[in-house]
């Protein structure tokens, strides 16, 4: 409690410049922290709502059953690749059954490219969303010891200034200073060493979904050409 206190006192004793890096670093810190959490709920919906397509997905034969589960499943970026190439593909299956019907020359309405190209701009999209925000924890992860060192040296160099205005020349008469400046230091690291750990965590999480949207897109493009594209 007491040192609580005295940590209290060092901060609110401390310069101007020092006070403003840690009232940056604090905010690092805090919207560091709603992203993180935000981004966790993100990501563990995208893997248990994707766990849940694909079960789905390999024990339905419905093409069409399938993309009405994935419509309720919009946290799933798999599901999401699945309803852009299984749109395309109804496309292109609809316009050569019109120029079938109609006896006309058959003219190239694409084939399984379409549905691979509709595919890959999903994969695309659905990483873009994903990614957001990471770019923040990347940069609070990058940023914010430096920004503490900064302060550090600032409040240390103004530490042995003040010194050098005294008739002391002990250890005692610099202490304070230096301790509130080191505070910065250690906010700086409090601040980064969370941002970098979530940073790398939900990366690989994303590279897992990613993978898992490239596998989906390359079975389904067989199983398009197979049965819809010959």
């Amino acid at each position: 409690m007491m040192g609580d206190e005295s940590l209290l006192r060092l901060v609110l004793s401390s310069g101007p410049v020092v006070q403003g890096v840690l009232y940056l670093l604090v905010f690092f810190s805090v919207a560091s922290w709603a992203v993180i959490l935000y981004k966790a709920r993100r990501v563990r919906a995208a893997r248990r709502a994707s766990e849940k397509f694909l079960e789905y997905f390999w024990e339905t034969k419905n093409l069409t059953s399938v993309n009405d589960r994935a419509q309720d499943l919009k946290a799933s970026p798999v599901a999401q690749v699945f309803r852009a190439g299984y749109q395309e593909l109804v496309r292109l299956t609809r316009a050569r059954q019109a120029q079938a019907d109609e006896d006309v020359l058959t003219t190239d309405l694409g084939g399984v490219a379409n549905v691979e190209r509709a595919m890959r701009r999903a994969v695309t999209q659905e990483l873009t969303a994903l990614e957001q925000a990471l770019t923040f924890l990347a940069t609070t992860a990058s940023a914010t010891p430096f920004i503490g060192l900064f302060g550090t040296v600032w409040g240390i160099m103004n530490a042995f200034l003040g010194l050098s205005m005294t008739q002391t020349s002990s250890i005692q008469a610099v202490a304070p200073g230096i301790a509130e400046a080191l505070i910065a230091t250690a906010t700086g690291l409090f601040a980064a060493i969370p941002a970098v750990v979530a940073y790398n965590s939900f990366m690989r999480q994303i590279r897992v979904l990613a993978a898992e949207m490239e596998n989906f897109a390359f079975e389904f493009l067989n199983i398009a050409e197979r049965h819809f594209l010959k």
